[in-house]
C-alpha cells in the first residue's frame, strides 16, 4: 500500500490476523462483503436488462463490465477510506487498515461455521447438522447422511483455507487493505455469478476466470502449508498429504480448489469429493485422497485444526519477515 512501508504493512497484517482470531466477523457495522454483494446485485440487474436476444459474446462483455466496476469501486472506496484515516492521524490509519484487512479473512468464521455442523452431528442430531451444512454449501442437504454432512463441512474448510485466509493475506501484504478488498470483491463475484449453469456461464465468465487467476499462486502455497501443518499435527500424515495433492488435485474442475481439498484428504486419510445433488440433479465430483478409514464427524475438527495451524504458520512468516527487514 502506498501509505505504508513493507515493514508497517506486515505489522498491520499481523494485527489483522489477531483481530480475526479474537473477533471474527462482527455483526456490526455491516460487513464490507455484504456491501460488495449488494453492489453486485444492483449492477447485475442493470447490466442484464433486455438481455434476451443478445449473443454469448455480448453477454460476456456485460459480465466483464460488472467485474471491472465492482473491483474498481471496491478498491477505490477502500483506498479513499484508508487515505482519509491516515490523513486524520497516522494511528487512525493503522487501526482502520488493520480492521479492514481483518474483514477480508475469516479463520474464526470458518471455524464457527464448521463447528455448528460438528456439534449436532456428534450429538446425533442429523436434522440440525443438515440445516447448518446448508448455510455453507450450495448442494442439496435434505438427505445427507452423517458422513456426507461431515464431508461437506471438511471440503468447505479446506477450500476456504485459500479463499478466506491465504489469498487475502498475500494480497494485503502486496497492497494493504485496498488490494485485499479487491481480492475479496473478486471472490464475492465468483461466489455470486461465477457458475457454469445456463444463467451465468457467459455473464459470470470473467468473474470466474479472475478468481482463478488471483488464487493460482495462493492455492499452491496453501498446498505446501497444509502439508507442513499435517506434519505438525499428531495423527496426520504430511507425506500422504503431499502425495494426494500430486495425485488428485488435477482432477478437480477448479484449477485451484483441488489442491487444498486433496491436501486435507491426504492429511486425514479420508476421501473427499464424490456424489452431490444440486436442485435434485446428481453431480459426481472428482474423488480425492485414499480412504484409510470411514469419514467421521471429528474430521471436521481435524480440518479446523489444519486451518488454524496454517494461520499460525502465516503469522510466523509475517513476523519473521518483519524482523528480517528491521
Amino acid at each position: 500500500m502506498i501509505f505504508y512501508s513493507l515493514q508497517e504493512t506486515l505489522l498491520l497484517v499481523a494485527a489483522a490476523i489477531v483481530i480475526d482470531w479474537i473477533i471474527g466477523d462482527p455483526k456490526w457495522p455491516i460487513h464490507p462483503v455484504i456491501w460488495i454483494g449488494r453492489l453486485i446485485r444492483v449492477l447485475e440487474k442493470r447490466l442484464r436488462r433486455n438481455e434476451e436476444g443478445r449473443n454469448a459474446r455480448r453477454i460476456k462483455g456485460m459480465g466483464i463490465i460488472l467485474t471491472i466496476i465492482t473491483l474498481a469501486v471496491s478498491y477505490g472506496i477502500m483506498w479513499g477510506v484508508t487515505a482519509a484515516a491516515e490523513w486524520i492521524h497516522p494511528w487512525l490509519g493503522y487501526a482502520v487498515s488493520a480492521w479492514f484487512i481483518s474483514t477480508t479473512i475469516a479463520v474464526k468464521g470458518l471455524k464457527d461455521a464448521a463447528l455448528l455442523v460438528y456439534r449436532p452431528l456428534a450429538a446425533g442430531h442429523l436434522e440440525d447438522a443438515r440445516k447448518f451444512v446448508g448455510y455453507i454449501v450450495g448442494r442439496d442437504t435434505g438427505n445427507l447422511t452423517p458422513p456426507e454432512a461431515s464431508r461437506a463441512a471438511v471440503e468447505t474448510v479446506a477450500e476456504n483455507t485459500v479463499d478466506a485466509f491465504v489469498s487475502p493475506i498475500l494480497f494485503a501484504i502486496l497492497g494493504g487493505a485496498p488490494l485485499a478488498m479487491l481480492y475479496r470483491a473478486t471472490n464475492t463475484l465468483d461466489s455470486m455469478v461465477g457458475y457454469r449453469n445456463d444463467s451465468y456461464v457467459n455473464f459470470g465468465w470473467c468473474s470466474a476466470r479472475m478468481d482463478d487467476v488471483l488464487n493460482y499462486i495462493p492455492a499452491r502455497l496453501t498446498g505446501l502449508l497444509l502439508t507442513l501443518a499435517a506434519f505438525l499435527n499428531r495423527g496426520m500424515s504430511a507425506a500422504r498429504s503431499w502425495a494426494s495433492v500430486r495425485r488428485f488435485a488435477r482432477y478437480h474442475p477448479s484449477p485451484n480448489s483441488g489442491i487444498p481439498e486433496s491436501a486435507v484428504a491426504g492429511a486425514l486419510g479420508i476421501e473427499l469429493g464424490g456424489l452431490n445433488y444440486y436442485f435434485g440433479q446428481p453431480s459426481e465430483r472428482a474423488r480425492m485422497g485414499w480412504p484409510t478409514r470411514a469419514m467421521e464427524p471429528y474430521d471436521i475438527v481435524r480440518s479446523v485444526r489444519l486451518l488454524y495451524t496454517v494461520s499460525i504458520l502465516i503469522m510466523a512468516g509475517v513476523l519473521g519477515l518483519w524482523l528480517l527487514l528491521r
